[in-house]
């Protein structure tokens, strides 16, 4: 650590089915990551790219910490040490890591140099999810929410709906929570409450979306957005919105919802 102390983290790379190609799957940091889960979301990566129909099996990774704890050369050393610890099992025609929760491009970045540095040679290939300046994909920080919105748009057409003038709340303020939301807004819906880690904010006359990206720029967090209420996580689900079944909740699988990502 940068106190000169030593720290043990727990990591797990899990592959659970190459029949269809290489398998993928993301990373993630967090300090609830167990091997069960790991080993679910391996096998829900594995459907969601035969629904998606791309030639990957499916695999995910974990460790155990909370990246907002650590100082960015602390995330380094441990994401460069995790990496050469998996470096065997993963590779461009083996097992393909992308970003998750608690990681990003800067991650992925890591883990191509390490990669890389020990096989002696550039390997593109070897994550996705990369900064555009070493070979990642231009919209690749967008896809999962773009990909969410065309199955939310599909799913409105066929319950008659339409997102133009829809209510919207939205549960997560990262990559994926906050472009779902610009793109919701861009639709014509009324985003009436948005959350991140720190909390929740409610408008029910509608959330001035940029304006909260621009707060979680700033301050880390969308609490205090001006104009907004409080809300929990546990309200934001209550709210009356309108994507609704008359007997219950339209539930969009989400091996299908966010399938942008990987696609």
């Amino acid at each position: 650590m940068n106190d000169g102390s030593t720290k043990v983290f727990t990591g797990y790379r899990v592959t659970h089915n190459v029949a269809r190609g290489p398998s993928k799957g993301g990373i993630r940091y967090h300090p609830d990551v167990t091997l069960d889960e790991v080993k679910a979301l391996a096998m829900w990566m594995t459907w969601k790219c035969a629904l998606a129909n791309i030639p990957f099996g499916g695999a995910k990774g974990g460790v155990v910490v909370n990246p907002k704890a650590l100082a960015p050369r602390e995330l380094e050393r441990m994401t460069r040490r995790f990496t050469s610890e998996i470096i065997n099992e993963i590779g461009s025609e083996k097992d393909i890591p992308a970003p998750d929760v608690g990681t990003d491009s800067r991650v992925m970045a890591w883990i191509f140099d390490t990669y890389s540095m020990n096989k002696g040679h550039s390997v593109l290939g070897v994550v996705t999810g990369k900064p555009l300046a070493i070979g990642g994909s231009l919209g690749r920080e967008e896809a999962t929410a773009r990909g969410a919105l065309y199955v939310l748009r599909g799913a409105a057409r066929k319950q008659g709906l339409d997102v133009n003038g829809a209510t919207a709340a939205v549960q997560g303020f990262g990559n994926v929570g906050s472009y779902l939301a610009r793109f919701l807004a861009q639709d014509g819906a009324k985003v009436v409450a948005i959350s991140d880690s720190a909390g929740g904010v409610h408008n029910p006359n509608g959330i001035d979306v940029e304006a909260a990206f621009a707060r979680k720029r700033e301050t880390g967090s969308i609490r205090g957005l001006p104009g907004t209420d409080p809300i929990s996580n546990d309200d934001l689900l209550l709210l009356d919105v309108d994507v609704l079944e008359q007997n219950g909740v339209l539930v969009l699988p989400d091996i299908l919802a966010n399938a942008g990502g990987v696609v």
